[in-house]
Order: structure tokens, then C-alpha cells, then sequence
């Protein structure tokens, strides 16, 4: 699934080109991309038509499209594969086209490089393993649609509580790895930037959360922080052509990895060769070097006691 830096590219993008147009049909090609949506294909389909969207919005790994004077939005999960795109009307359907969105206005920006300069657009949810979809949620107070209301703010967030982050890391009986993916602790922190903040904080994957201080809690949300910012500024981690920008482009974050899928090549601090172990049934990538794994406490000698009458 696609993390914070992947979302956010796309958010912008869909900013750019969905914010405050007007519905015009939404077809549903296939009904497991609306599965989340219980009444249905047809009734999802007919209920965005006249609406206009308000300015994309993000939570963490979350996206939706906020219909404007509602208490309505369409909430995208992207999955494994999903992918939305700004295509012109005229475009040859994508393979594994699954949800097509049309708008009432013809017109097109034409300042914007590496997108369709047609003289209309439409939004497209292309979708190989059919794993994601849209789906049409009430929305909370806040404006999150109501299913995603206990998803955690992000670490970019500004009002992310580094505080509060700590002292649940304290009560946590977990590790850290497992901390950084819970996204009702800290959203948008998925396997791979886990290990990218973790190799540059010089932490092991599995160093318990009780054991963490403010400093040192400090110092792992400055490098989740700097990690997420430069993939933002490339555009994503794309490993292959699954996941895409709006206008179809690839980020190139994964230039840049430090350990993350590095698996016997050396390490960019010492030159040790860097290990993959198995977890949770993903991977974590680390330096054996740099990030030493936590000490495991002795056991504890038993004390012989009388027997009882």
C-alpha cells in the first residue's frame, strides 16, 4: 500500500485537477472497486452526479475527495495497486480501468507540464488487483469521512503532538517498528520509510518502546520527518509501474533508499554489509552495525522454596 509521500503526491495532484469541478456521470466498471460501498455500484454512482468537490484531503495513507455543502466524501483506498488518474476524454481505457468519473466543465489547464492538455479531463481509478476502491462516507465534524475517524494525525501534520506520541510510546509494551506502523499511534508510516527513519536514527526494529526517551523519541520523529519530506520532494517511492502519479510519472525515491531493499550491499555510514529479516510477513532492512539489536534481559534464577506441609 502506497505511504504518506505516495498519497500526498497524488492529493496534490488531484487538488489540481478535481478541486471545485462538478460531477457531471461516474460509471463503476467493476463492482469490488465500490465493494466498501454497502448499497452498492448504481447507488454510488448515482449519488456523486451534481456534486461538486471540495479541495482533496489526507490522513496519514488515507485520501478523499470531500463533496462541497455536504457531510459526504469519497474515500479512496489505493490497496496494492490502485491508481488515480487525470486522463483526457479521448484516452484509450486503461486495462484494468475500474471507476470513471466525468465532470460538467470542458476546460483544461494548459500550464501544467507532464499533464493532458485536451480540451477535457476525466478522473479514472485503475486498479490490477482490485484490492482498492472508492467508497461514499458521512464525515465527521473535523471533515474525515467517519470510518477513518481513528486513524492517528501524521507526523507532517501540524498538529501532530510530539508529546503525547512519546508518552504512548511509554505505555506501549511493543517495539518500535510495530509502534510506526500502528496508524492509530502515528499515521502514514508504512514498511518502508520504517526502515529508512529507523537506519538514519540508528535504531533496531525491535528495541522496545518502554525504553525511549525524549530525546531519543525526538530524534526518531526528526528523521520520520526528513525521510517523508525527501520523498515528498521527489515524488514518491515507485518501485514499479503500479503505482503512478495523476498524470501517470513515477516517483524516484527509491534512488535514494538507504536500507530498505538494500540486502547485502553496504551500508552508506560503515560499509557492513546490511541484513533482511523477516517481519510481521514483511521484511525489515537494517545495519547489524549500526542499529544493534536490544539486549535481551537474563532470566532469572529460580529461588528454591520449602515445601509445603
Amino acid at each position: 500500500m502506497p505511504e504518506l509521500p505516495e498519497v500526498e503526491v497524488v492529493r496534490r495532484g488531484l487538488a489540481r485537477w478535481t478541486a471545485h469541478r462538478t460531477i457531471a456521470a461516474a460509471e463503476v466498471l467493476h463492482p469490488r472497486a465500490v465493494r466498501r460501498h454497502t448499497p452498492g455500484a448504481e447507488d454510488f454512482a448515482h449519488r456523486l452526479v451534481g456534486h461538486r468537490i471540495g479541495t482533496p484531503s489526507r490522513r496519514g495513507k488515507y485520501l478523499w475527495l470531500p463533496l462541497a455543502d455536504t457531510p459526504f466524501a469519497v474515500l479512496a483506498h489505493l490497496g496494492m495497486s490502485g491508481q488515480l488518474l487525470v486522463k483526457p476524454h479521448e484516452a484509450p481505457d486503461e486495462k484494468h480501468l475500474r471507476i470513471r468519473i466525468r465532470f460538467t466543465d470542458t476546460m483544461t489547464p494548459v500550464d501544467a507540464p507532464g499533464f493532458p492538455e485536451a480540451a477535457g479531463t476525466e478522473l479514472r481509478f485503475v486498479d490490477q488487483r482490485t484490492f482498492g476502491g472508492l467508497s461514499l462516507h458521512e464525515t465527521t465534524p473535523d471533515g474525515l469521512p467517519d470510518v477513518i475517524a481513528h486513524i492517528a494525525r501524521d507526523p507532517l501534520d501540524p498538529l501532530f503532538d510530539d508529546d503525547a506520541f512519546h508518552a504512548a510510546l511509554r505505555r506501549r509494551r511493543s517495539t518500535i517498528k510495530r509502534a510506526l506502523l500502528d496508524q492509530s499511534l502515528i499515521s502514514g508510516v508504512g514498511n518502508i520509510y520504517a526502515d529508512e527513519a529507523l537506519w538514519r536514527a540508528r535504531v533496531h526494529y525491535d528495541r522496545p518502546t518502554a525504553t525511549f526517551t525524549r530525546p531519543r523519541t525526538a530524534d526518531l520523529l526528526t528523521h520520520v520527518r526528513e525521510v517523508m519530506n525527501a520523498a515528498l520532494a521527489v515524488g514518491g517511492t515507485s518501485f514499479d509501474s503500479l503505482y503512478v502519479h495523476v498524470n501517470g510519472e513515477s516517483g524516484y525515491f527509491d534512488r535514494s533508499l538507504d536500507a530498505y531493499g538494500r540486502e547485502s550491499e553496504p551500508c552508506r555510514r560503515c560499509a557492513t554489509p546490511l541484513r533482511r529479516r523477516p517481519w510481521m510477513n514483511r521484511s525489515s532492512y537494517f545495519c547489524p552495525r549500526c542499529q544493534r539489536p536490544p539486549r535481551t534481559a537474563a532470566p532469572r534464577p529460580e529461588v528454591s522454596r520449602p515445601a509445603l506441609p
